[in-house]
């Protein structure tokens, strides 16, 4: 989950009942006398349609805030888009302890909203049936902004799966993971729609979204397939409408990661978008490498960290030639 200068990752039914009409016995159900016809004065008036729906203030100064923040980051040499380089090197236990900490710990306590966890390692988190993807806009986003959107979102799911190996692919027809593009002024519609995708959500999940501030830019959950399980069955995130473009790219590039099962951030993770100082703004080689991991058919959902540890070494020392 992205949030402001750094980035953080769930009736009654009302019957009407309808008065029935009888046909009085005064007046004939039929008649051949053809009726006259109405004065104008008392045609009745018809009613006026609704005027379209226009972005509010809040969500232009939102947009103007954004914008802001975005350009206050350059100007810091922050929200780099290179992947990282010489600058920035790592080796495998490096990999193995960010690993560790971003894939095996949570950033919030499960079930309590934006209650930061205490840090333990947790357990292996990824999906085993295919990911098939889907992008919604709220009303209010403006029209030139979906189509790049749209683009965005199908090459980076086509990037997640080349990494991963595993199979992703745009779907709506019977999507488990949704991309939900949303304004200020689509705030009401997010937690309906999301209690309609997951109608057993948690209803802290949901609060989320009635005091959603300013410095939460995006956010994705994520569920299992069963109840308390570690196999992912359906993710939903998150993205505000009113970021400039690179800030929208970098929320789809973490928000989806994340999604995938690198759900926790890391200080000492280097070069990562998985980090609070914001340095790079899209997947990095370092980030690619941690999704290989994951998606290695040796590891499975739900492994603990001390059982997981020797493979995810393993692997790592493969990735990086051997380096220590």
């Amino acid at each position: 989950m992205r949030a402001g200068l750094r980035r953080i990752g769930f009736a009654l039914g009302v019957l009407a009942g309808l008065a029935a009409c009888e046909t009085s016995q005064l007046a004939p159900r039929e008649t051949g006398v053809p009726p006259h016809a109405r004065p104008d004065g008392l045609k009745p008036v018809p009613s006026a349609e609704a005027p379209p729906r226009r972005r509010s203030l809040a969500s232009k100064d939102l947009e103007t805030y954004y914008s802001r923040v975005q350009a206050d980051l350059l100007t810091q040499g922050l929200l780099r888009t290179d992947g990282g380089g010489p600058d920035t090197p790592f080796t495998d236990t490096m990999l193995v302890r960010n690993f560790e900490r971003i894939a095996l710990a949570e950033e919030y306590e499960r079930g309590a909203g934006l209650r930061p966890s205490r840090g333990e390692l947790s357990r292996v988190k990824k999906w085993l049936q295919p990911v098939r993807v889907t992008i919604e806009f709220g009303a209010l986003v403006p029209e030139d902004q979906r189509v790049p959107d749209t683009n965005m979102v199908t090459q980076y799911v086509n990037r997640l799966s080349r990494i991963t190996g595993h199979p992703m692919s745009m779907n709506a027809d019977n999507a488990n993971f949704h991309v939900l593009f949303m304004s200020e002024d689509d705030k009401a519609e997010i937690a309906p729609r999301i209690r309609q995708l997951v109608p057993n959500v948690s209803p802290s999940a949901l609060e989320l979204f009635d005091r959603l501030p300013r410095s939460i830019h995006c956010l994705v959950l994520a569920f299992s397939e069963d109840p308390g399980g570690y196999a992912y069955g359906e993710a939903i995130a998150v993205i505000r409408s009113e970021h400039p473009d690179l800030l929208r790219r970098s929320c789809i590039h973490e928000e989806m990661a994340q999604g995938m099962g690198l759900g926790n951030d890391s200080p000492s993770a280097r070069p990562s978008i998985f980090n609070d100082d914001d340095e790079f703004a899209l997947l990095t080689t370092h980030d690619e490498m941690l999704l290989k991991i994951l998606y290695d058919p040796r590891i499975s959902p739900g492994m603990d960290a001390d059982t997981v540890r020797p493979v995810v070494t393993q692997i790592a020392g493969a990735l990086l030639g051997g380096e220590s």
